[in-house]
């Protein structure tokens, strides 16, 4: 038999950020919701060492309209959530994800009562 190796918990340099269940959870709520009212059609999410983002586009073959980021080295700055529009801008950034969608999700009620 061969040797039976633990599999690599990266700790430090070289370690993926990613969205926990909950966060994930929020994250495709809203995106289900703004694919129902017609806003979005496709999404993108990318796991690097220093973020976690989640892009949403209007088409497939467009620049994302919206880019969801998560940078935990940001924590206890401004806050490790952001929400970044098609142009580069940082339309929202806090501590907390819910209030950085918040922008996002007043835009929806307008869509769907509208």
């Amino acid at each position: 038999m061969g040797n039976v190796l633990p599999f690599p918990v990266a700790k430090g340099p070289g370690h993926q950020i990613g969205f926990d269940r909950a966060e994930l959870k929020r994250i495709m709520d809203l995106y289900g919701r703004m694919v129902s009212a017609g806003s979005w059609k496709d999404y993108a999410i990318e796991f690097r060492g220093d973020a976690a983002v989640f892009w949403a586009f209007r088409r497939a073959a467009e620049r994302p309209e919206y880019k969801i980021e998560k940078r935990p080295a940001l924590r206890n700055r401004q806050g490790m959530w952001a929400l970044i529009g098609e142009n580069g801008v940082v339309l929202k950034r806090g501590h907390e994800l819910g209030p950085v969608l918040a922008p996002l999700e007043r835009r929806l009620m307008k869509l769907v009562g509208g």
